[in-house]
């Protein structure tokens, strides 16, 4: 495990190497945020089965995926890089070969860099995570080396637990809002719990490869990069904010924990390069 520590918030994130038996073929590998602490309230944050046990697919804290945008191998079928993980079998759900990060700390940053290439695409990705003060922020940084473009499809998957009240998160994002399974909107714009939707018994935690939940797609409208208030249960009201305009949107949460997943997808062709970041503010 590796750590920022200012005094005022800490932040626990995943050794590639070490952690690699906590890894599978859907979060990044590199700047995986395993959980924050609060020195006078501890940890902040959760995760599906958190804290009874952990498994791979659901994960905890703030874990981010290109799962969902592989680039698949021409020859070999069910076999794709996973950008962030390695050389996947999608068939089996294994990592046949993780990547190799270098990992750098400078100050209260630490950087993961990786290179990843698969029959002639090739990329360079770089991974930071920061802490300023309060706020946790994480870069990252997709450079195209090789030919034919590389599709980025990344999610954040930030799992906050379950506030004492029914509001959940509020942003900045115009809705074609319907009261959907679990959820319902406020008159004060907080998204919410809908009525007993998240005091359903849980599934056995160590069961794969999901536990219940409550997904919803949104239908935004969204013209500038987000910015969001979420409810906690420990520190009231905490924040986030993306460097770019979300394209799918939805929102999960179960008994435990409560997320949501603005997703950055872009195509980046040979030469170019795509960065975009999240910061969290506790």
């Amino acid at each position: 495990m590796l750590t920022l520590d200012n005094g005022q918030l800490a932040v626990e994130l995943l050794d590639p190497s070490a952690d690699r038996a906590r890894f599978g073929v859907r979060y990044c590998t590199g700047g995986y945020i395993f959980q924050v602490h609060d020195p006078r309230v501890g940890p902040l944050m959760s995760g599906p089965t958190y804290p009874t046990s952990f498994n791979w697919f659901d994960g905890q804290g703030i874990p981010d995926a290109f799962n969902l945008g592989p680039l698949p191998s021409r020859t070999q079928a069910g076999h794709a890089v996973v950008i962030g993980i390695g050389l996947c079998d999608l068939n089996t759900r294994t990592v046949l070969d993780f990547c190799d990060w270098s990992i750098t700390r400078e100050g209260h940053a630490i950087r993961f860099v990786t290179a990843q290439a698969l029959e002639g695409r090739a990329f360079t990705l770089c991974r930071t995570v920061s802490l300023a003060g309060r706020t946790v922020r994480s870069t990252t940084e997709l450079a195209n080396t090789g030919r034919g473009e590389v599709s980025i499809r990344w999610f954040p998957h930030p799992f906050y637990p379950q506030p004492d009240s029914d509001e959940l998160v509020w942003f900045n994002t115009p809705l074609h809002w319907v009261d959907g399974p679990g959820y319902r909107r406020l008159d004060n714009g907080f998204l919410a719990r809908a009525a007993g939707a998240f005091s359903e018994t849980m599934a056995d935690p160590r069961a794969e490869p999901k536990s219940v939940g409550h997904y919803l797609p949104l239908d935004h409208d969204a013209h500038a990069p987000l910015v969001l208030l979420q409810r906690h249960p420990l520190l009231g009201l905490v924040g986030a904010a993306t460097s770019y305009i979300p394209s799918f949107f939805p929102i999960w949460g179960n008994a435990i924990t409560f997320s949501w997943e603005p997703f950055f997808e872009r195509s980046v062709a040979p030469g170019q390069t795509a960065t975009w970041s999240v910061q969290y503010v506790f």
